[in-house]
């Protein structure tokens, strides 16, 4: 799996792509999850996406949205390394490959 990972990261350098290291959460929340007090982060993520909120990248100072609303649900919560473009204006990454860090 780090063999994939680190391919994932080859090509993205090779195709001018950046990557991006945070945690998978969501619009709403961003860094903290204090809405569902009782509900594990993972949990909230999911909730608040399947309402108005958007998956996103926090990579400590910023909550970044991600184009692709589909692969980050796997892995709400957790750390991850993005694969793509960052649109600085709209604080977007427009996402190529999501893979999660293996040293959580």
């Amino acid at each position: 799996m780090k063999r994939i990972g680190f391919l994932l990261v080859l090509a993205s350098v090779a195709w001018g792509a950046d990557t991006f290291t945070g945690v998978i959460t969501d619009t709403m929340c961003g860094a903290k999850h204090t809405m569902m007090k009782n509900q594990a982060d993972d949990k909230c993520v999911a909730m608040c996406t399947k309402g108005s909120s958007e998956y996103a990248l926090f990579d400590g100072k910023t909550v970044m949205k991600l184009s692709d609303q589909k692969k980050p649900a796997k892995f709400a919560a957790q750390r991850v390394t993005v694969t793509g473009t960052l649109d600085e204006k709209a604080k977007t990454i427009k996402v190529s490959a999501i893979a999660k860090e293996e040293n959580q």
